[in-house]
């Protein structure tokens, strides 16, 4: 259960004051539902107000907080023409603009001979001082109140600056005294506030760097967060820690003959991460290694010599793919291994139906078969292994947690190691995967050969196409992927259709097309035509970045290469330069080109390794939009910037080591203050283990 002391943080934001039915759908969608979202709406910048010079001295372009007496009201004539008003002091005199202005409201507020303060702006237009739609009109008596430093806030239609400022405010009022769950010497070491005292500097901020990320306070609210983060991580890992697993040790039979069949000897990337796999299989507790490998770099034989591994114990093991296409591929690469070292291999995919689906089941539940790869299929309920003992799952970011969980239930104490292509930075691993030790592929196979890559405007395109009809008629196969058109499916597929056109219109029947509307037997049968040669040019939507293995391919295009990620690109890239032949890709741009899309061409022209790349789409991005967030499972921060903040990640990765060491219930009165750090994050599944565990 949340403590008691959080309810007020959580309760809704209409239990503000000002926000009532109208105005609540605009606060959820610019910070959250709750109280506690606007404490994390941090400002952006801050508007100083402290400036307040005489009439005469007031700067151009600068924000001024100016005392005069009203002199004149002058309605304006027509709806074209502003209301002004003219102020003086004794220097000279300040011209207020108002569009549709109206005037019982602004005589109202501007009674002539009085004196009033006034804050905005400032503007020099035909030798005039003037200042439009001021922010601030008050009575002198309350120039104190507005020569403040103003926070700034990010703001969504319908909702003001002010209205938001007001919200905030009250929701500050509603924080509770809280008992403090950081160290007491990293706090003073840091010179770092108490969490109260941060929340109130943000969102009061002295001056600019006070609102900066790197003040004091904005540190010590990211790395609140980050510890929450990395605690949940810690204790889920430790609760995986408990469950007993159990000891896998093959004698090396028949890793030994796959590798005397392997055409070429493992890389020194491929042998260290076997190591480490090899020696958490034979640990009394439970596997969960991620194999982090460009795309390209020999995950798929290091997944296979690991499942022998257990095999050689009398064991089973599974391999799942979040793809058909993907699963048959691996199947491919694996089978003829399998059969020189004499095992039974599988595959199982939603295709396989009736009396052969049933002759997989029953050689599976009786031991007979080895191994077993497929997709989702794997998951089903009639599916039983006679011993599962380890379980691969590949391109981990396609499933979830729970499906990891799932595919583990169907053995006891399975080992698991999960697979990615995307190469994800450091910082990014520690927040997504702390609970997972990690194991890097960073060489390539020894006959790869780089890909020769080249930036194009679109403006050639005609030359690029002739270059293509030149390549394809002599023997190349080529991928043309068409440009992501914001984030609607109908117009990516439209764009795909339209080239997919023009190019058949040239080169006839040998271009195919793929795009994710197609089921996927029909995905399947295209690229199948492709693999085999039937098919020279492919046109595609991002369908085929993940997977796809046709070393005959040796030319890719990428239209409108500026509205891909960075880390897409290199996914896109990596189909070709898979055979022996040299390959080259094109980015085909548009213009204009803005400064990142720019950078981000110019880093994909010089590199080809995925974990350069994966740190500089973190540098260009930042942690939210990398790799997609939201698909990819990873966290999103509101108050920490991994751009920014990347030591602090480290510190609270380490701390929370120490905690769990010295107090691995939480039952200390830092413990029980940390409590209320997860839940203040809702981090309440974590808490939930320690009871469970």
């Amino acid at each position: 259960m949340r403590p008691q002391c959080l309810f007020p943080l959580f309760a809704p934001v209409t239990s503000l004051p000002g926000v009532g039915p109208r105005l609540a759908p605009l606060y959820e969608k610019l910070a959250g539902a709750k109280v506690v979202d606007l404490l994390w709406h941090l400002p952006g910048g801050v508007i100083d107000r402290r400036h307040a010079p005489k009439v005469a001295e007031a700067l151009d372009g600068k924000v001024a907080t100016l005392t005069a007496r009203v002199d004149a009201h002058f309605p304006s004539s027509s709806p074209k023409r502003p209301y002004r008003v003219r102020l003086a002091d004794e220097t000279g005199f300040l011209h207020l603009v108002f569009f549709h202005g109206r005037e019982d409201w602004l005589r109202k507020q501007l009674p002539e001979g009085e004196i009033r303060v006034i804050s905005g702006q400032v503007e020099h237009f035909n030798n005039e001082i003037q200042i439009t739609h001021p922010d601030h009109i008050v009575p002198e008596a309350q120039k104190a109140e507005i020569m403040t430093v103003e926070p700034v806030y990010p703001l969504t239609t319908g909702l003001t600056g002010r209205l938001v400022t007001k919200s905030v405010k009250a929701a500050l009022a509603k924080i509770p005294d809280l008992p403090e769950w950081q160290d007491a010497a990293w706090l003073s070491r840091q010179n770092w506030p108490n969490w109260r005292q941060a929340l109130e500097i943000v969102h009061h901020p002295a001056d600019e760097f006070a609102a900066g990320q790197d003040s004091p306070a904005r540190r010590r609210l990211a790395f609140d967060e980050l510890l929450a983060n990395q605690l949940a991580l810690a204790m889920v890992r430790a609760q995986m820690r408990r469950l007993k697993g159990r000891v896998l040790a093959g004698d090396g039979g028949l890793r030994a003959k796959v590798r005397a069949a392997l055409p070429f000897s493992l890389t020194g990337a491929q042998a260290r991460s076997l190591a480490e796999i090899e020696a958490d299989m034979a640990e009394p507790t439970r596997m969960l290694r991620l194999l982090q490998g460009d795309v390209g770099s020999g995950k798929t034989v290091v997944a296979l010599l690991a499942m022998l591994n257990a095999v050689e114990t009398g064991a089973q093991a599974a391999m799942m793919a979040p793809t058909e296409i993907l699963a048959r591929q691996h199947f491919a690469t694996i089978a003829p291994l399998a059969e020189a070292a004499g095992i039974t291999v599988a595959l199982l995919t939603g295709r396989d139906k009736g009396k052969a689906r049933d002759r997989i089941l029953a050689a599976l539940a009786a031991g007979e078969t080895d191994l077993l790869l497929g997709t989702h299929a794997l998951f089903q309920e009639d599916v039983a292994f006679k011993d599962l003992a380890l379980a691969v799952i590949d391109e981990q970011h396609r499933f979830g947690v729970h499906q990891r969980l799932e595919l583990a239930a169907k053995g006891v104490a399975v080992d698991m190691l999960v697979m990615t292509a995307t190469p994800i930075p450091r910082t990014l691993l520690l927040t997504a995967y702390g609970d997972m030790d990690v194991s890097r592929l960073d060489e390539k196979p020894p006959g790869r050969q780089p890909v020769d890559t080249r930036v194009i405007p679109l403006a050639r395109l005609d030359e690029v196409v002739a270059g293509i009809g030149r390549a394809s008629g002599s023997g190349a196969r080529v991928y043309w992927v068409c440009p992501l058109v914001e984030e609607s499916e109908t117009s990516d597929l439209a764009a795909a259709e339209d080239r997919h056109r023009h190019l058949s219109e040239l080169f006839g029947e040998r271009v195919g097309l793929v795009h994710g509307r197609m089921k996927p037997a029909a995905k399947d049968a295209v690229m199948e035509r492709f693999a085999a040669g039937d098919l020279d040019i492919l046109v595609a939507t991002t369908v085929i970045e993940v997977g796809v293995d046709v070393p005959e391919a040796t030319i890719m295009v990428i239209e409108h290469a500026e509205r891909f990620g960075l880390a897409q690109l290199h996914q896109l890239r990596g189909r070709v330069g898979r055979g022996d032949r040299e390959s080259r890709c094109l980015l085909l741009y548009g213009h204009p080109l803005g400064e990142i899309a720019k950078a981000r061409l110019e880093i994909m022209r010089s590199t080809e390794d995925g974990f350069v790349i994966a740190e500089e789409d973190l540098r260009l991005r930042g942690g939210g939009e990398m790799l997609g967030t939201r698909q990819s499972g990873l966290p999103e921060f509101r108050l920490a910037d991994l751009t920014l903040h990347g030591e602090l990640l480290a510190a609270a990765r380490d701390d929370s080591r120490l905690i769990l060491e010295r107090d691995p219930d939480l039952r200390s009165p830092r413990g029980e203050a940390l409590r209320v750090l997860l839940y203040l994050f809702e981090r309440d599944a974590a808490v939930r283990t320690l009871r469970s565990g």
